[in-house]
């Protein structure tokens, strides 16, 4: 009986005009730069979502595809959500950077509550407490066609901002004042949203910029990486950099044992990664057992905020205990490269946090550092 899979008409016609809607943008716009930052932050669908348990009394959920920029400067299609206070709504805009969920497309937040991490929901809950929209990336390549370029902080910024320009179109009530806040991989990308703002955000006003636990000086951290636990990392920042740099392989770059392990990256996502290549020694991860030289440097090229100041002051925040981003890493060289420049910098030592209590212990103390600077 073939008519039992038959739709309704009018959805059959709503797919279809989203999927020439995202076509005819692709075709027309794909590589060019001008149209990216006239295009960037248009709402292409948005249909609402099913939010986890800890946030459905909190807010409304719109899970949204809208443009942003890639790599090369033209433009693509991100996903992400949009959640809105169901009171005490502020009309100003907080975007939440995740951390680190993995590379394949089952691994987008937006999509699936498996890798809406915990730490996640209590920090977003804690700004719709206050009133604040919350506007929550996926980041590009997750949950879209592209390969997702893992730890290209430019990459995760622009789709950060972009995200806050989407909200602003679903609600046109919501202001031109916005703060960005992230953890981890996110952390690194709020840093990056901070430096690429004034020429990228275009009206929007931002405010402050919130960095938990972020990535930085990938010339210091990644050889210290190979023979560790956290060598999944390494993997997947290596897969970042070829999604930006064709000409990095890495396949050259990883040893036999490594490479026999890549289904992982497609077939798994955070956890997945990091158990799988915890076992190896720094040999079986990479040939030789250490990174070439030109890929440390490239890695920090791509992958380091502080190479520019920010337009709105920092919030830093760090736990001793952190299993992922050392503690050292961050107190001992970002926070002084930041305050190199102008912009004040606020430092939040957490004493005994791991890598995720170090937001989960300060989600009131993040969400009352943005308040006071969004909400007059």
């Amino acid at each position: 009986m073939h008519h039992a899979l038959r739709r309704p008409r009018g959805i059959f016609w709503i797919a279809a005009w989203q999927v020439v809607l995202l076509t005819v943008t692709a075709v027309l716009f794909a590589g060019s730069p001008a149209a990216a930052v006239t295009l960037a932050g248009t709402v292409l669908t948005s249909t609402t979502a099913t939010l986890p348990a800890e946030l459905a009394p909190l807010a409304t959920g719109k899970r949204i595809s809208y443009v942003t920029t890639s790599v090369t400067g033209g433009t693509i299609t991100a996903t992400g959500l949009v959640l809105t206070p169901k009171t005490n709504k502020k009309n100003r805009i907080v975007v939440w950077g995740h951390g680190t969920t993995g590379l394949a497309d089952q691994c987008t937040p937006s999509a699936s509550q498996a890798v809406f991490w915990e730490e996640a929901r209590a920090a977003i809950a804690d700004l719709l407490n206050r009133g604040l929209t919350v506007a929550a990336p996926d980041y590009p390549g997750l949950g879209t066609p592209q390969a997702h370029p893992y730890l290209i902080g430019a990459s995760a910024a622009r789709s950060m901002i972009d995200s806050a320009k989407a909200a602003r179109r679903l609600d046109t009530a919501l202001g031109l004042q916005y703060a960005v806040d992230g953890h981890s991989q996110g952390g690194q990308g709020a840093l990056f949203a901070g430096e690429i703002a004034p020429a990228y955000d275009g009206t929007l006003v931002l405010r402050g910029v919130a960095a938990i636990a972020p990535v930085s000086n990938a010339d210091l951290f990644a050889p210290m990486i190979p023979g560790t636990p956290g060598q999944g990392y390494l993997v997947m920042g290596l897969f970042g950099l070829r999604a930006v740099d064709a000409s990095v392989n890495p396949n050259n770059l990883l040893a036999a044992p490594a490479r026999q392990r890549s289904t992982v990256l497609q077939s798994g996502c955070l956890n997945e990664i990091l158990a799988a290549y915890a076992p190896l020694t720094a040999s079986e991860l990479l040939v030789g057992g250490a990174l070439p030289n030109s890929v440390v440097t490239k890695l920090a090229h791509y992958d380091n905020p502080a190479q520019a100041p920010s337009s709105a002051p920092i919030l830093l925040v760090q736990g001793t205990a952190d299993e992922a981003v050392p503690y050292d890493l961050t107190a001992g060289a970002l926070l002084p490269q930041l305050q190199a420049y102008s912009q004040p910098v606020t430092f939040e030592t957490v004493e005994g946090a791991n890598h995720d209590g170090a937001v989960v212990q300060t989600t009131d103390l993040v969400a009352d550092w943005i308040a006071a600077r969004l909400l007059p």
